[in-house]
C-alpha cells in the first residue's frame, strides 16, 4: 500500500468525503448510492459478512453528530481501484465510537462505489500500528521493586500489566491509559509496570506469584498495595480483548482500587 500521512482526511478522496457527509447528514439514500449493487458490496464485520444495505444501516444507526475520518493508508496502484484504511471517530448519542475500516472503491461508469469493506467498532481508540515498543526487556522483578518504593513514598498502588509488544490488545490498553480522563485517575494513584511475557516463556514466575494465568490471555493485570501484597488479579481473561472494553470499565477498576485519601 502507498503510505499516507496520518493527518490526511477524507477530503483527499472526494467520494470518501461524500460518504462521510452522507453519514453526518443522515442521508441514507445518498449513502446507499455509494455502494456497488453489481457486484453487490461485501462488508466483513465481527458478526459475519453483510451487504451494502446493512452497512448503510450500521452507519445510519450510529446517529453521528460529527465524524472525523483519518486516513492512514491508501493504495491507488490498480486502475479504477482505490483502497483505503482509515479510522472514523464519531460523536454519537451513546458516546464516542471508533470505527477502524478498510474500504475498496471501484470506479464504475464514471462514479466511485464501495465494492468491499471490513470494519470494527470500539469504544476505545484503536492503534493503527503496533510498532511501538511498550514492553521493556529490563528485569521485571527489579522494575516492580522500584515501583513499590515509589509507591510507598507517594501513597500509591502498583499496577502490573502483563503483555507483549506483538499483542494488539496490549497496545489498545496502553493507548487507553493515555486518555485524559483515564490518565487523570491512573497517574496520581498508580505506579505502572509493564511486564513482558514474550511468547509465554518470560516472567511466568511473576504471573504465578500474582495469580494471573497465562492461559487466560494477555493483557492481564495485577494490583498491589505499596507493601507488595496482592489486592486484585485478573484470573479470567477479562482484559484479553481490551478492544471490547469501554473507558467506563477501566475507570471503574482504577477508582475501586485507588488508595484512600489520607
Amino acid at each position: 500500500m502507498a503510505g499516507l500521512s496520518s493527518a490526511q482526511t477524507a477530503g483527499s478522496f472526494p467520494p470518501l468525503e461524500q460518504w462521510r457527509t452522507a453519514i453526518i447528514g443522515k442521508n441514507a439514500d445518498a449513502l446507499r448510492a455509494l455502494y456497488s449493487s453489481s457486484p453487490p458490496a461485501a462488508i466483513n464485520t465481527s458478526s459475519g459478512t453483510v451487504d451494502g444495505d446493512a452497512d448503510v444501516a450500521f452507519w445510519m444507526g450510529l446517529k453521528a453528530r460529527s465524524m472525523n475520518v483519518r486516513v492512514v493508508q491508501s493504495d491507488t496502484t490498480q486502475p479504477a481501484i482505490y483502497r483505503v484504511l482509515f479510522q472514523a471517530t464519531a460523536q454519537t448519542p451513546a458516546g464516542t465510537r471508533y470505527v477502524t475500516a478498510v474500504q475498496t472503491w471501484r470506479e464504475q461508469a464514471g462514479s466511485w462505489q464501495v465494492i468491499a469493506a471490513k470494519r470494527e467498532v470500539a469504544k476505545l481508540e484503536q492503534p493503527l500500528s503496533i510498532a511501538e515498543n511498550i514492553y521493556p526487556t529490563a528485569d521485571a522483578h527489579e522494575e516492580i521493586r522500584a515501583a513499590l518504593l515509589r509507591a510507598r513514598k507517594a501513597h500509591k498502588r502498583v499496577l502490573v500489566i502483563f503483555g507483549a509488544d506483538w499483542c494488539y490488545d496490549c497496545h489498545v490498553l496502553d493507548k487507553a491509559f493515555r486518555r485524559q480522563d483515564i490518565a487523570a485517575v491512573l497517574n496520581p494513584n498508580y505506579e505502572v509496570v509493564h511486564v513482558d511475557v514474550g511468547q509465554g516463556d518470560k516472567n511466568q514466575d511473576l504471573m504465578d506469584e500474582y495469580q494471573v494465568p497465562m492461559k487466560r490471555g494477555i493483557p492481564a493485570i495485577a494490583l498491589l498495595d505499596s507493601s507488595g501484597s496482592l489486592l486484585y488479579s485478573q484470573r479470567n481473561g477479562e482484559w484479553e480483548r481490551a478492544r471490547a472494553l469501554g473507558p467506563e470499565d477501566l475507570l471503574q477498576l482504577l477508582n475501586r482500587w485507588k488508595p484512600q485519601a489520607r
